[in-house]
């Protein structure tokens, strides 16, 4: 038996939860799977799962050894990649998954680039608002924006999100434009539900002093950044959306801004990494890259209400933002997401 394999199955198995989900992420036949972890229990003469038609448990016995695979695991691949560097350039398969927006306006066009940097890296790129789970679907890191709430997962702060709200001409030519949040109350809005919850996003607005946080009446709601954009345009409401989505649909005019003296809370944005895999060559430089992509990208540091209309405007608007942007950099952490 190759007792290394058999470990790294073994914690693949608890990691996915049960045999089939491990033999997947493997690829490997269920039998060898489940035959791997049975003579790997047999060897050391001890109980390392309990089983059932439903589930898999660790035992007492289990949790220690799995605790031990980790860090013997850990340590073969730092030892591989150590010489590895030294030959190669960061090669495989890598997963990662994206907001819908986020892929759409900014990671895809941008993607070229680290394709040419890293030729050996081959990509699998998920783009939706669904919230993944890494474990169970096999992806390598996420881009997830929030407050995040899963401590099995390395979180890194890469950036931040700004907000404006806007309207089509269409809909603002039949309904008027509101002077005050408070007003919204007598309009139409486009709203955005949680894909995970069901639950309905609030609105905030700030402005000397003055904190508002409301839920805002509408007759459509949606799941997915695409399909609130398309409703926006189509002039079904009121939107509250990225700054870095609209941009070019203000400068066409077929989205116009309003409230623009008032500001709305930024989202921050996370990549994330399970913290029990080890932190492999092409996530470490996937991480970096888009590090790199989203603290300098132009778009991702517009202020709410300020999105410029032209090239020059634009450099104007990233130039004011120089001395924030400096201490949004310094805030980059790699930390255990709080629970």
């Amino acid at each position: 038996m190759d007792k290394l394999q058999a470990m790294e199955v073994f914690v693949h198995v608890v990691d996915a939860g049960g045999f089939t989900r491990a033999a997947e992420n493997l690829q490997l036949p269920k039998a060898t799977v489940s035959t791997l972890v049975r003579n790997l229990e047999t060897a050391l003469s001890v109980k390392l799962l309990n089983r059932t038609t439903r589930q898999i448990s660790l035992t007492a016995d289990g949790a220690a050894y799995y605790e031990r695979c980790m860090r013997i695991l850990a340590e073969v691949r730092d030892a591989e990649d150590s010489l590895s560097k030294t030959q190669a350039s960061p090669s495989g398969r890598l997963r990662i998954d994206v907001p819908a927006a986020l892929g759409r306006h900014v990671l895809m066009p941008s993607l070229p680039q680290f394709l040419a940097r890293y030729p050996d890296i081959h990509l699998e790129v998920g783009c939706s608002d669904r919230p993944v789970d890494l474990i169970e679907e096999n992806v390598d890191l996420a881009v997830r924006g929030g407050l995040l709430a899963d401590s099995t997962l390395i979180a890194r702060r890469i950036g931040l999100i700004h907000f404006v709200t806007c309207a089509a001409p269409s809909y603002i030519a039949l309904n008027g434009r509101p002077q005050h949040p408070n007003e919204l109350e007598l309009h139409q809005c486009v709203n955005y539900f949680s894909a995970k919850t069901g639950k309905i996003s609030e609105w905030d607005f700030a402005r000397d002093g003055e904190r508002l946080q409301m839920r805002v009446p509408g007759r459509i709601a949606v799941n997915d950044s695409n399909a609130y954009l398309t409703a926006t345009l189509a002039g079904m409401g009121i939107a509250q959306t990225a700054a870095f989505v609209i941009c070019p649909y203000l400068q066409s005019g077929e989205l116009e801004l309003l409230l623009e003296d008032w500001t709305i809370d930024p989202l921050p944005l996370h990549v994330v990494y399970p913290q029990n895999r080890h932190l492999s060559a092409k996530v470490r430089v996937f991480v970096e890259w888009i590090s790199e992509l989203f603290a300098d990208h132009p778009a991702l540091h517009i202020r709410a209400g300020r999105c410029p209309l032209t090239n020059e405007g634009l450099a104007a608007s990233v130039a004011e933002q120089a001395v924030q942007k400096a201490s949004e950099t310094q805030a980059l952490d790699v930390r255990p997401v709080a629970g």
